[in-house]
């Protein structure tokens, strides 16, 4: 398996990727990275602009997507990236690699001179809170500005 930066080619991989997961949390409604206009260009918005945000893309041996995760500045607190759009297949869940996704995040984050990591979430999505909790979050209340409207947990980390 291998971690590397978002490419053109992986924007239907991931979009898919992200969509089905959504489906299956019952989060496919609007308010939600489902609807995201940019959801099937993702590499236009991350490549954009590589010294503030990245899309990590994780692959498999046959370099085929099986995860993902972003990052990019977040206005809504000093020196701050939000964690975006962190999914697995589901085939490759329970193995580690959201942990794995998630230190990828933060060293990327870390080497764009981010002092913390923001993130919004969703009560259907109990694992990846787990995990959000375990890697060191605290959850805070809502801030003023939040992307995604139906989106009802955040968390900060301190990096």
């Amino acid at each position: 398996m291998t971690f590397r930066q978002i490419e053109p080619c992986d924007d239907t991989a991931i979009a898919e990727l992200i969509r089905h997961n959504l489906r299956v949390y019952r989060l496919d409604i609007p308010g939600t990275a489902y609807f995201d206009e940019n959801l099937y260009h993702l590499s236009d918005f991350y490549l954009a602009d590589p010294e503030k945000r990245t899309y990590i893309i994780l692959a498999d041996d046959a370099n085929r997507v099986i995860g993902g995760v972003g990052i990019a500045g977040f206005d809504g607190f000093d020196d701050c990236a939000e964690l975006q759009k962190l999914y697995l297949d589901d085939s490759y869940k329970g193995k580690g690699l959201g942990y794995e996704l998630m230190k990828q995040a933060e060293a990327a984050a870390a080497a764009r001179g981010y002092k913390r990591i923001y993130l919004e979430t969703h009560d259907n999505l109990s694992v990846a809170i787990h995990l959000y909790k375990k890697c060191g979050f605290a959850e805070i209340e809502s801030p003023a500005s939040i992307v995604h409207s139906t989106m009802n947990r955040f968390f900060l980390k301190e990096l």
